[in-house]
């Protein structure tokens, strides 16, 4: 018997990205609540870091390397992990990339279609691979990592914040689609987080001091941060949400500009 509806005892979870930043706090947390954890991301010595640490704690990881914009390597990401485990119960879409700073209209295709294979088409392989066995089971939960970039305009990061918007339509119309079948599927849109992927923007005085400056937490957030709410929506404490976007932005979104 659970002692707590965020227990995820006996479930099996799949954390793409989870080397560092948001992803590697994701998968820590998870495994503390008692799920098993699949480690991915690019490097696989990085990612044992993170699985090493896991176990030592008393957890169960593993290791299974993915360039998520290799189709073939998601592929292989799932079936590995299901064959470890038997099972997969969450998957936690987290991995993107951004090549590209600067003016949207200045972007090259290239750049542009590796956004938007990695940071949108990469889920959708992720979940055609995931949810069915979920629905079979009658019950699973997928979480797309997007950001408020997807809700907010940039003059940077343009085709980022295109690919973020893109996985909140991507989250609503598979929540449609495979809720009869118990599975749920929902985002979360970070603000400015202290990660390395981020480490561009908020090394970076001058823009630092403005962005916290019109923050109502008068701060940007830690990934730890970012990890109770992928737990939230991973277990039964959220059990009737699904399709949703969880904004979590210390309320730069809310504040009068």
């Amino acid at each position: 018997m659970k002692n707590t509806p965020f227990d995820l005892t006996g479930k099996v979870a799949v954390v793409t990205g989870s080397s560092r930043g948001i992803g590697r706090s994701s998968a820590e947390l998870l495994a503390k609540l008692g799920a098993k954890v699949v480690v991915s991301s690019r490097k696989a010595d990085a990612c044992k870091e993170v699985a090493d640490g896991i176990n030592a704690a008393g957890g169960d990881a593993i290791v299974v390397p993915c360039n998520i914009a290799r189709k073939n390597e998601v592929e292989g990401l799932i079936a590995d992990a299901t064959r470890h485990y038997g099972k997969i119960d969450i998957l936690v879409c987290n991995a993107a990339v951004n090549p590209y700073y600067g003016p949207l209209l200045d972007i090259t295709d290239e750049a542009f279609d590796k956004i938007m294979g990695s940071n949108v088409k990469s889920n959708i392989w992720l979940s055609a691979l995931a949810i069915p066995q979920m629905a079979e089971r009658g019950n699973g939960s997928v979480i797309i990592i997007s950001s408020i970039g997807g809700l907010r305009g940039s003059t940077v990061i343009g085709a980022y914040g295109i690919s973020k918007a893109a996985d909140f339509a991507l989250c609503r119309s598979l929540a449609g689609e495979w809720g009869p079948k118990g599975v749920r599927v929902n985002c979360i849109a970070p603000g400015l987080v202290k990660t390395d992927f981020a480490r561009a923007l908020w090394e970076d005085e001058a823009m630092l001091k403005r962005r916290t400056a019109t923050t109502p937490l008068r701060r940007i957030g830690e990934p730890d941060e970012i990890a109770g709410a992928v737990a939230y929506l991973a277990s039964d404490a959220s059990s009737f949400m699904t399709g949703q976007t969880i904004v979590i932005d210390g309320g730069v979104t809310t504040a009068a500009v």
